[in-house]
């Protein structure tokens, strides 16, 4: 047979190999840190064997794959202690998750998280034992009695839903067997670093009508060290909570009399609208014109989109008229309205039309959090009608204004490219030229993308941007979306040079996604000390006493002639005092303003991060001021 590696080379072997010796046979260092292998693009364990031609590839724990087969091996190992703890609990699920994993458990008396201590040390016991993990399979009848002997009533729940032809696997670990698909490690004894974080409730799959199981979660890290860090950066993250400092900050309050509906107070408007105000400039830039469409539109539009039939539980319905009516989940359709309104000839392409529309989604209430998921946002939409031809230089287009607003804030990102999946509309010709022109168009930016293979949205491919923070996390907000069907859904025409009429090719895309959810973001991503030109307040203006708050307020409306952000403290406090407290409302700069100041019209000036830095001509400092906030710069 033969075995070609990832990078094309080929090896020849005579009989059937394992996929352990097929790694060492590449070399010894490649096979002890092999965690498992790929044959065709499929993920099995090392111990699983090679009989016939095929693509091979050995994946490591600096693999992605490799990290999430680590961590659902130490699941396992987890589901086995608390068996060896609790023997009357029935185990329902344990999968990976982002940094780690989680197992749903029935148990006859509750834990708490003093508990995880204990499970922990019988996890410790288990790793060092270094039980190897033995992958076998069963006829569904074998496999329903296998776990009826064990009591494990979900187990068996979970087989009678598997297809009647579906292999029934299971992965043995000294007395300890689970069902379950796997790859898995080769030993349990493998796991050099992990951790159980907490515990929390959750319904059988997810519904609320199902009994509540107990949720034990815990992350695993290749390294002592990478898992510290991992537990370093989560400290650091809570310090930066958004909720907390929103809060703090007076940016925006979540309220029980509208869950997952936030309340936006004045300082929290003024970040927004600047966020709003730059979004329109740059896109003014680029020749895009800006449109506005209903909240609430009519049922038939959404069936004709598709979204009735892919997102109608997402989605907020009334009666206007006798007629069904939806709050609008997304603003494409009536962006494809807004184009029929008028006759188009191939001149007038490609059309760039821009909406900052206020959309809704219902959310799970167990799933809303601050600004990062809730029930009504602001999104950063624009749809681009173009010719085919026009496809490549209008995504570039797009590229070049999301590197310029990321770049801006100081994020890095990387970009994946989301392709078909299961529940998606249309012929397998427009999606194949779809994605090829997405492909096609990154391949000629010569920009680093990953293939996302399932993730794209159910009308076309897209193009995610995760971008990473000052901390080190990722998060999904940039997407451009090519869509061949909603044009063909509704009809929508130009007039080609041929005379003859034809589809226009449709970009969705955002920049901030939601703008709710970036402002969380940005608090975060700057501990809240926003640069200059996002701050709701640039100037904490701060008389040491009443005879100098004339003066103070002079500095004040000289400041705002300017367009500038400035605050006068005119309580009856120590100088001290109100610094400490502009220090906490992390304002850029603070003025101090005594006698020596406004006999020499100037101010003292202090900087949020450098303390003092002297005295200054008031007009100098204005000027200084002026500049950063209009060259958006960050100090």
């Amino acid at each position: 047979m033969v075995v070609t590696l990832k990078g094309g080379e080929q090896r020849e072997y005579a009989s059937a190999m394992t996929c352990k010796e097929i790694a060492q046979d590449i070399g010894e260092g490649l096979a002890r840190a092999a965690v498992c292998a790929k044959v065709d693009g499929k993920l099995v364990d090392l111990s699983c064997k090679v009989d016939h031609d095929c693509d091979f590839e050995v994946i490591t724990l600096k693999d992605k794959e490799g990290l999430e087969v680590y961590r659902h091996t130490a699941a396992h190992v987890l589901a086995q202690a608390v068996k060896a703890i609790y023997p009357t609990c029935k185990l329902a699920i344990g999968p990976t998750i982002e940094n780690g994993f989680y197992y749903d458990i029935d148990f006859k008396t509750p834990i708490s998280s003093e508990d995880l201590e204990k499970i922990e040390a019988e996890m410790k016991k288990i790793i060092k034992s270094n039980l190897p993990l033995e992958r076998f399979s069963l006829p569904r009848a074998d496999a329903i009695k296998l776990m009826t002997k064990y009591s494990e009533k979900y187990k068996v729940e979970l087989i009678k839903d598997l297809p009647e032809d579906a292999e029934i696997s299971f992965y043995k670990q000294g007395s300890f067997t689970d069902l379950c698909r796997g790859p898995h490690l080769p030993s349990t004894g493998k796991i050099k670093a992990f951790k159980l974080t907490s515990i929390a409730g959750a319904y059988w799959r997810g519904n609320e009508k199902n009994k509540m199981l107990t949720r034990i979660y815990g992350t695993a890290f290749a390294k002592r060290e990478e898992m510290d860090a991992y537990f370093a950066m989560l400290e650091e993250a809570k310090k930066r909570d958004h909720t907390k400092l929103g809060k703090e900050l007076g940016l925006f309050a979540m309220m029980n009399e509208g869950k997952g509906f936030p309340f936006f107070l004045p300082k929290g408007m003024v970040l927004k609208n600047v966020l709003v105000d730059y979004w329109r400039q740059i896109h003014t830039r680029e020749g895009y014109v800006e449109v506005q469409t209903p909240i609430i539109l009519t049922r038939n539009l959404w069936e004709t989109s598709g979204h009735w039939d892919h997102y109608k539980e997402n989605m907020y319905t009334t009666k206007i008229d006798g007629e069904d009516c939806a709050i609008k989940p997304m603003n494409c359709p009536g962006g494809m309205l807004v184009y029929k309104l008028n006759p188009h000839s191939y001149k007038d392409l490609p059309i760039r039309m821009g909406e900052l529309g206020i959309v809704h989604r219902h959310e799970k209430s167990g799933q809303l959090h601050g600004l990062f998921r809730v029930r009504c946002f602001t999104q950063d939409d624009a749809h681009i009608f173009m010719l085919p031809e026009q496809i490549t230089d209008e995504i570039k287009g797009v590229v070049r204004i999301i590197n310029e607003v990321y770049t801006l804030f100081g994020f890095k990102y990387h970009v994946e490219l989301s392709t078909r999946p299961e529940n998606s509309i249309g012929s397998d010709e427009d999606w194949e030229a779809a994605t090829n022109a997405l492909r096609a168009a990154l391949d000629e930016m010569q920009l680093p993308y990953v293939v996302n293979e399932g993730d794209g949205a159910f009308y076309g491919p897209k193009i995610d941007f995760h971008l990473q923070d000052s901390i080190g996390r990722t998060w999904q907000c940039g997407t451009i979306q090519l869509d061949f069907q909603l044009p063909q859904r509704f009809e929508a025409e130009y007039t080609g040079e041929d005379g003859q009429k034809h589809r226009p090719i449709m970009i969705h895309r955002v920049v901030f996604g939601s703008i709710e959810r970036f402002i969380g973001i940005l608090i975060e991503h700057y501990a809240g000390k926003f640069p200059v030109w996002l701050s709701p307040v640039q100037v904490k203006i701060l008389p040491v006493s009443d005879k100098s708050a004339d003066y103070a307020k002079e500095v004040e409306a000289a400041l705002k002639a300017k367009g500038l952000r400035a605050e006068t403290d005119m309580r009856n406090e120590k100088i001290g005092y109100k610094i400490r407290e502009a220090q906490l409302e992390k304002v850029p700069y603070m003025l101090i303003i005594g006698d020596k100041e406004k006999e020499e019209g100037g101010v003292s000036v202090r900087m949020r991060e450098k303390g003092d830095i002297g005295s200054m001509k008031t007009d100098e400092f204005i000027a200084r001021v002026k500049k950063e906030n209009d060259d958006k710069s960050v100090f």
